[in-house]
């Protein structure tokens, strides 16, 4: 049986834990060969690409900085070296520096920024320069896909996180205008917006029973989602699955975004 992305190169952002890396081992999975990059964190990059290699698919892992347009440069650079070209790009790569208000220091803000928001925008570009350089190949009824990676925090406010919900609305809106302008060259970029994953940068979350419990407050499905809830949606944006799809925010959320505080006062 034919898998959905055989023959198809991704690279995701981002990809040495958490998310990214869910997202990385789906595509894997599903066929593509992969690029995992990673900033700070060699290691387990190195590791998975190891692990899809021993599977029978390809991969390889890449130190970039994705708010730094030379390195990002590099980056994409790396993936035609090894694999002649790039047809999915999930655009990962996000921190969160918390603080109110009235403490964040403008270094924390724009540290945030630099990564959630222009991180993208750079990563979305080389990505769609590389499309239309190397132009279509018959692996995929699209030119290219990308995939930004959001948050349910750009509908959701977030008091305390004031830097991250700001980025993640940057986002949503970037993502539909660079849709609504590549969707002629046969471009298609959506995002996933995710709710509460077990990850590590909200394991204070999940961890105890205790805050488990008021977590799944917030959460209509009753569970807190994972990672490969994440990998699972991204094959399918990534894969002709979802070709009339474009401009799109795909929740998976287990429902957070329904609001659950009013479910008692309809």
């Amino acid at each position: 049986m034919q898998k959905l992305l055989e023959n198809q190169v991704a690279l995701i952002t981002g990809a040495s834990s958490g998310i990214g890396f869910g997202v990385a081992t789906s595509l894997a999975e599903a066929g593509a060969s992969v690029v995992i990059n990673y900033y700070s964190q060699p290691e387990p990059a190195e590791a998975l690409a190891a692990e899809i290699i021993r599977a029978g698919g390809a991969a390889i892992a890449v130190k970039a900085d994705v708010s730094d347009p030379q390195q990002v440069d590099a980056l994409f650079e790396a993936c035609r070296t090894r694999f002649g070209t790039v047809d999915i790009v999930v655009a990962n790569s996000g921190l969160q520096k918390d603080a109110s208000f009235v403490e964040m220091t403008l270094r924390d803000w724009n540290a945030v920024l630099n990564v959630n928001l222009t991180g993208q925008f750079l990563t979305a570009q080389a990505a769609v320069r590389e499309f239309l350089r190397r132009g279509a190949r018959p692996v995929s009824k699209a030119l290219g896909k990308i995939i930004c990676m959001s948050s349910v925090h750009q509908v959701i406010p977030w008091a305390g996180h004031i830097n991250y919900a700001a980025s993640k609305g940057g986002v949503q809106m970037m993502m539909q205008t660079l849709a609504q302008e590549v969707a002629p060259q046969r471009i298609r970029v959506n995002s996933i917006a995710p709710g509460a994953i077990k990850t590590p940068i909200n394991k204070d979350a999940w961890e105890s029973p205790e805050a488990l419990q008021r977590l799944l407050k917030l959460i209509p499905y009753g569970r807190v989602g994972e990672p490969d809830d994440i990998g699972k949606a991204a094959v399918w944006l990534a894969s002709d699955e979802s070709d009339y799809v474009t401009g799109t925010t795909l929740f998976v959320d287990g429902g957070m975004t329904l609001y659950p505080g009013f479910e008692d006062n309809g």
